[in-house]
């Protein structure tokens, strides 16, 4: 009689020292919790993710896998980036190429019971602002159509919400979204009044989620502020502290949001508990480095900080904590790694990015 091993898993195997290569990260991000494990073999259905190619997705979808290796995952995307189609398929996931804005492709998908809604755009628009609203506004509306029968758990940003003073605990999901200067958040706005809408007309249960910024070793605020102080980059510190979060803690939470939807679809902040100042973690890498870091002006009295007590009474902790990851970059960037070269643009502050 065969058995299957029990998959390694974020809050039960110990955490490691270093990353070798992006082999060793990439099954690191991509180990579920026992929590997720959990929920998937308690939920109904298997799990299409929509817009899946992108620096979340394909760890996302390969976590599903491994977490619910009997579940049939799918994952769909236009699949541009070479690689990206077989790295799922390598895993488990079954890859379908669709085209999002085109309604009737959506249409064709399978229905299953459970999406993940990863698409949309962010940066790099100027000059066809035009596709960022089509992406954010109308891909959204053919879905929530489409998969009206479903549960879908949307990924929307922090972005919609106005800077507050990180001192009076950041802003709760009571805030209504703003529009705040910037494109890119009003599109985002609209994001989450479509899914709501059509939720509430179809009775489609949902959770939009209003995600923090996403530390990986190839890119985020951690590296962003690791570079900076390797190369004596001067750091800006208007935007004085943030929230950030383990990659894998975060997807393992949008993945059991799943089993935490309502009707009509709520928005939930997903993030670390942590108000993470960007003077300290400057500070931490400069320590490691053994250098000193440049700073640029001082911090002001707002940030873009959200509190996110509502998921930790729902989802618990992020198991991954600040020093950890500022150690895990630090190492990183100090052998010359590979990167992305996407920063997250955290310390632009006009909203245009």
């Amino acid at each position: 009689m065969t058995t299957t091993a029990p998959p390694l898993l974020l809050d039960r195997d110990p955490l490691p020292d270093r990353f070798d290569d992006v082999d060793a990260l990439d099954e690191f991000l991509s180990r579920p919790t026992s929590a997720t494990v959990a929920d998937l073999a308690a939920l109904d259905g298997d799990v299409i993710v929509l817009g899946v190619a992108g620096k979340m997705g394909l760890g996302l979808a390969r976590l599903i896998k491994r977490a619910a290796p009997h579940k049939r995952v799918v994952g769909v995307a236009r699949f541009s980036d070479a690689g990206s189609r077989e790295y799922l398929e390598e895993h488990g996931v079954e890859a379908i190429t669709a085209d999002l804005l085109d309604r009737e492709a959506v249409e064709a998908l399978p229905k299953l019971p459970n999406v993940i809604y990863m698409a949309g755009l962010k940066f790099d628009y100027r000059g066809r602002e035009d596709f960022l609203w089509a992406m954010n506004t109308l891909v959204p509306g053919y879905v929530a159509e489409a998969f009206r029968d479903s549960r879908i758990v949307a990924l929307s940003t922090i972005h919609v919400y106005p800077w507050s003073d990180p001192r009076r605990g950041g802003v709760t999901e009571e805030v209504p979204p703003l529009a705040r200067p910037g494109e890119y958040a009003n599109s985002v706005v609209g994001r989450e009044r479509t899914f709501q809408y059509f939720s509430r007309l179809h009775g489609t249960p949902g959770r939009i989620v209003r995600f923090v910024y996403a530390i990986d070793m190839r890119y985020g605020v951690l590296q962003e502020i690791a570079d900076w102080v390797k190369t004596g980059t001067p750091i800006p510190l208007a935007t004085g502290n943030v929230n950030i979060q383990w990659q894998g803690d975060a997807i393992n939470q949008f993945v059991r949001l799943l089993a935490h939807c309502e009707t009509p679809a709520t928005p939930i902040n997903i993030g670390g508990p942590e108000c993470v100042s960007v003077r300290h973690v400057a500070q931490e890498f400069g320590r490691r480095f053994g250098v000193a870091p440049v700073f640029e002006g001082e911090e002001s009295d707002s940030a873009l900080f959200v509190n996110c007590e509502r998921a930790q009474h729902l989802l618990g902790n992020p198991v991954v904590g600040v020093e950890r990851m500022i150690d895990w970059v630090a190492d990183w960037v100090e052998r010359g790694q590979p990167l992305y070269g996407k920063p997250s643009k955290f310390q632009v502050r006009t909203g245009i990015f």
